[in-house]
């Protein structure tokens, strides 16, 4: 047998016992052969044989044993290091943390979890300068009668003629024996526990039919398996391997026939612009609930995200190029309402929230907060839209909206001011003071942008050298170590995908400004990081509507290690990343460009219910392509795959991505 540090062990179906023994307990034969080795990669060909005089049916677990003192995990979309285990939780919000010495939920020093859970089918260990990992088949399909692991070339799926079996499943484990391993399953299972969302938890499930792998008495599997074994430098190093992933895996989304980036900006503006905008009060609806006696309406109104400038001003773009009056009227009527109403004497900043026209720090996430105030995110975010408005009215319109740049111009001082010695913008603000309440977040980082944006918009070049310090502390604490985490509100600081992209887009606007070629190497290093989220095949939604659609998850990105559902946030930076492609060959970074627009013109209604709800243009931000999140019902109690509502930040996020 070739020695890979491979070793197979199995759990029965129907067993109480949690426990995983050797294969040879239940005569399984394991054997692997080295097919080729390229560069640090491995193609083992893996074989399990049933020996016995019965047929198997339960978990096989395969596993790569890995010497590791300080291990840093990096499972793509799942875990990251040890999902910030390290640091204090205020125990609000639940979402895997491995940790050596495990405090119980959602502390544990083991995680097994389905396949298609991961943007990825990679598991991957960094640590002692070197990359070790596990890649294999994300699930399984029947063909002939035989069951065959799924496999793709140039985007698509060879198994072609054959049907969806099983998912498989990936674990690591910090403690396994006294050693790390990262695995690979036959059969699956979410343990120690099921993350459905932040506060739903389930316990183990038991190993039963759904979930167990057959082998029959005196059959064989066979299973292509990729073993990563290189040097690196730091983490980035586990970019190698995630880029030969998704060489191996990649499928490419569905075409819609006859949708293109024009069409799909005027079904969604116009979706938003006749459901969401409510005139009395001059913004748009959180969610628009499509009801037999009418549109019900969620407010929740705020600043920027989720339903404030985040949707003005990519509605204002829309409106200027597909030149629609009545959209671009309400979009400047909401940018008005928030430079008339809602900056905070005291502390310099602006309100996050709105409700019956009371401006407030208490929006729908403030009790997720530990310090409540003035969120950075909020403001930053706020004041960059407000400037890319600026711009687009000044290209569009001839408009000039100078009062605009004086309304922003205190702001910026009053955020710059706050810089800790560090050079990072806070997470929190006081009301009262706006003095930094709290840090240690990529939630600042929208500060960043928006100064950038700031600093190009009005040449004025006295924040240009804070910028830069600020960028590199940004790059060094957070975007190298592939660790970015605090971005949105709502997540009680886990590992995300969100706060990446206001880093991208102030990397971005800093080298129009300076040219400095470091600066194409950071936006590289963000753009792999969050291309670590984005989904590279498409996995085989088994819940309706997706599953009855053909939507495709390919070039969609999850939300974070807490929000295990893809939404449209990514496709915001569309023009950061061909942007990006102009000034740098990268063919990894142009197939990944090429996936989120095509995902992103395929993700919403082209006609009436195609989700299950709405008119043509609605969407939604939730989009389950695994178990997690799976909370909407359809009216007769069954589980539905997406939230029944417009959600026009959702909406506007394709808007954006495919208009400035």
């Amino acid at each position: 047998m070739f020695s890979t540090n491979l070793i197979c062990v199995a759990r029965r179906a129907q067993s109480e016992e949690c426990e995983y023994y050797s294969g040879d307990k239940f005569g399984l034969d394991f054997d692997c052969r080295k097919d080729m080795e390229d560069d640090g990669y491995i193609l083992v060909l893996a074989k399990i044989t049933n020996t016995s005089a019965e047929d198997f049916k339960g978990i096989i677990h395969i596993k790569l044993m890995i010497d590791e003192v300080e291990p840093k995990f990096f499972i793509p979309g799942f875990m990251y290091n040890t999902n910030t285990a390290e640091k204090p939780s205020s125990g609000r919000k639940a979402f895997p943390r491995i940790k050596r010495n495990p405090g119980g939920m959602p502390e544990s020093d083991f995680f097994m979890t389905r396949s298609d859970r991961l943007a990825e089918p990679v598991s991957l260990v960094y640590g002692s300068g070197k990359v070790k990992g596990i890649l294999a088949p994300p699930y399984w399909v029947s063909e002939g009668g035989r069951l065959l692991p799924v496999s793709f070339e140039d985007g698509v799926k060879k198994n072609s003629n054959a049907s969806f079996y099983q998912y498989g499943g990936f674990s690591c484990s910090i403690n396994d024996g006294g050693r790390v391993s990262v695995g690979y399953t036959l059969g699956y299972e979410d343990a120690p526990w099921l993350f459905v969302q932040t506060a739903r938890v389930l316990e183990r499930e038991p190993v039963t039919d759904d979930n167990s792998f057959c082998i029959r008495s005196g059959e064989s599997v066979e299973i292509p398996i990729t073993i990563y074994d290189y040097k690196g430098e730091d983490e980035r190093a586990i970019y190698k391997a995630l880029l030969h992933t998704y060489s191996v895996f990649h499928e490419s989304p569905r075409v819609i026939p006859g949708m293109c980036e024009e069409k799909a900006v005027t079904l969604l503006a116009g979706a938003i612009r006749d459901n969401a905008w409510l005139e009395e009060e001059k913004m748009y609806s959180g969610f628009v609930y499509d009801r037999a006696e009418g549109p019900r309406f969620n407010k929740i109104g705020s600043l920027s995200w989720t339903n404030g400038l985040a949707v003005a001003v990519p509605m204002l773009f829309a409106a200027n190029k597909i030149k629609d009056a009545e959209a671009r009227r309400q979009s400047l009527s909401f940018i008005e309402n928030v430079v008339s109403h809602s900056f905070n004497q005291k502390s310099g900043l602006l309100y996050d929230a709105v409700d019956d026209g009371k401006w407030s720090v208490r929006g729908w996430w403030y009790n997720g907060m530990h310090s409540g105030g003035h969120s950075a995110y909020l403001n930053g975010q706020a004041v960059y839209y407000i400037l890319k408005a600026y711009l687009s009215e000044k290209k569009e319109q001839g408009a000039g909206h100078e009062d605009w740049i004086s309304f922003v111009t205190p702001i910026i001082s009053r955020m710059n001011s706050e810089l800790n010695s560090d050079n990072e913008y806070p997470f929190s603000m006081s009301e009262d003071t706006g003095a930094g309440l709290e840090y240690d977040s990529m939630g600042g980082a929208w500060c960043l942008a928006a100064t950038a944006l700031y600093v190009s918009v009005t040449e004025d070049v006295q924040y240009l050298d804070i910028l830069k310090k600020s960028e590199q502390h940004y790059y060094d604490t957070f975007v190298a170590k592939c660790e970015c985490y605090g971005g949105p509100l709502d997540t009680d600081k886990a590992v995300d995908d969100e706060g990446i992209l206001a880093y991208v887009r102030a990397v971005r606007i800093l080298h129009e400004i300076t040219h400095e070629e470091y600066l194409l190497n950071h936006m590289r290093d963000a753009l792999y990081y969050e291309c670590s989220f984005k989904l590279s095949y498409n996995t085989p939604v088994s819940v309706p509507p997706l599953s009855s659609i053909g939507w495709s998850s390919c070039g969609g990105s999850i939300t974070s290690t807490a929000n295990p559902h893809v939404h449209p946030m990514s496709s915001t930076i569309i023009p950061e990343m061909k942007y990006y492609t102009e000034v740098r060959d990268d063919g990894y970074i142009r197939s990944r460009l090429d996936d989120t627009i095509k995902w992103s013109l395929q993700t919403f209604n082209t006609y009436e219910k195609e989700y299950g709800y709405g008119g043509i243009g609605w969407m939604s931000e939730r989009f389950c392509f695994c178990r997690g999140l799976l909370t909407e019902k359809y009216p007769d109690g069954s589980t539905a795959s997406t939230w029944f509502a417009l959600m026009p930040w959702a909406s506007s996020s394709i808007i954006e991505g495919l208009t400035f």
